[in-house]
């Protein structure tokens, strides 16, 4: 089944695999490259939708596994889908939970058609099979849906590796054969591990069954990031080059730079969110941790070349002293920090790639970080 391109590529850059360009969804068009705050529960924590409004995300991810588990999908269908239900007018994609149940593989067990597994919540015994994670996705009103996969853990050998990925790709086929024409768009994710050749033949055999987009799964698991950006090398380039890719749960800020320069347009990554719940602020010169005593009378922003309203009102001791007083308003205002970095890192290098300096931009990146 081959489908048209929701992606439009405006520019390319001369220097790399680079490209500018933008995906269309039903609830309009996103600009790439992207990073996709997540919102697992319906909810991007510690920010309201009209936060990420103002700081101008065009989307953000919710999760079929924990959607599923709770509330449940068909009462979120009842309140208008997850759009509906969380306020957000704008683009949403959902990951099918594959990852979910796999680091809950104590609890599931894996089989040709599909995942049994308890509920982390009350140990209720569930079900979720290739079909139902499209199915629930649909329910949700997702934009963007994932195919349900088999994540691999790290390290393993290449026989788990060669039958976990080659059961995703069953499962991908019986996922795109579920996809109605009124559903969102369905990507496929490439899985294979560390063997670049199962990359190779993983990525031609979604290609094959036709897709909306492409994920690169199983990255970020633990491999070094030389491993992880060689893993992108030997997957981007079987990819059809009209159509989006996705590095799913990837990652630091140097992460989203050396995907964008090996081809890739789009991420997501728990880390801007997490860390600034644990006081760690990403800033141009590289991270601040705000707990520092150092920080103690700081009157200085978290980052002088930042612009964000946290930057904008408050001091590093101020800051610091909510943080160290365990204030919810230190979620709020740090969240809020680290997102605006995240999104305006991706605005600087879409810029980079429409002069064709996206070069200049690393080699400045780079350049500004600095040990705390």
């Amino acid at each position: 089944m081959k489908s048209i391109s929701p992606f439009t590529i405006h520019c390319r850059s001369s220097e790399c695999g680079a490209r500018r360009g933008e995906v269309r969804t039903r609830h309009g068009s996103i600009q790439t490259p992207v990073f996709m705050p997540v919102g697992t529960q319906a909810t991007v924590k510690a920010v309201t939708p009209e936060n990420l409004m103002e700081m101008n995300a065009e989307i953000i991810l919710g999760n079929t596994y924990h959607l599923f588990i709770r509330p449940g999908h068909e009462l979120i269908r009842s309140l208008g889908g997850l759009h509906g239900f969380m306020h957000w007018d704008r683009s949403i994609l959902t990951d099918s939970g594959g990852f979910q149940i796999f680091s809950l593989k104590d609890l599931a067990t894996i089989t040709e058609e599909g995942a049994a597994f308890r509920s982390h919540l009350d140990g209720s015994k569930l079900f979720l099979s290739p079909e139902d994670a499209v199915l629930v996705q649909e329910a949700l009103g997702s934009d963007i849906m994932m195919c349900l996969d088999t994540c691999i853990p790290y390290p393993a050998d290449r026989e788990e590796t060669i039958k976990s990925t080659d059961l995703t790709t069953r499962w991908a086929r019986r996922c795109r054969n579920t996809q109605s024409e009124s559903g969102g768009l369905l990507f496929g994710i490439v899985q294979g591990g560390m063997f670049p050749d199962l990359r190779q033949n993983a990525a031609e055999a979604l290609v094959e069954i036709g897709f909306d987009g492409y994920a690169l799964g199983g990255l970020s698991v633990g491999e070094s990031k030389t491993l992880m950006e060689e893993m992108t090398e030997a997957t981007v380039p079987h990819l059809p080059r009209t159509y989006p890719v996705y590095m799913m749960g990837v990652g630091t800020p140097a992460d989203l730079v050396e995907g964008v320069w090996r081809g890739v347009d789009m991420f997501d990554c728990v880390m801007p969110t997490r860390n600034a719940r644990n006081g760690q602020l990403f800033t141009s010169t590289g991270r601040v941790v705000i707990k520092n005593a150092r920080y103690k009378d700081d009157a200085k922003p978290v980052d002088e070349n930042c612009n964000c309203p946290t930057c904008r009102h408050y001091s590093r001791a101020y800051l610091r002293h909510l943080y160290q007083s365990r204030e919810i308003l230190s979620y709020h205002l740090n969240t809020i920090h680290n997102l605006h970095y995240y999104l305006g890192l991706m605005a600087g290098i879409r810029e980079a790639i429409e002069k064709d300096c996206l070069a200049a931009f690393r080699k400045d990146f780079y350049g500004r970080l600095e040990d705390e």
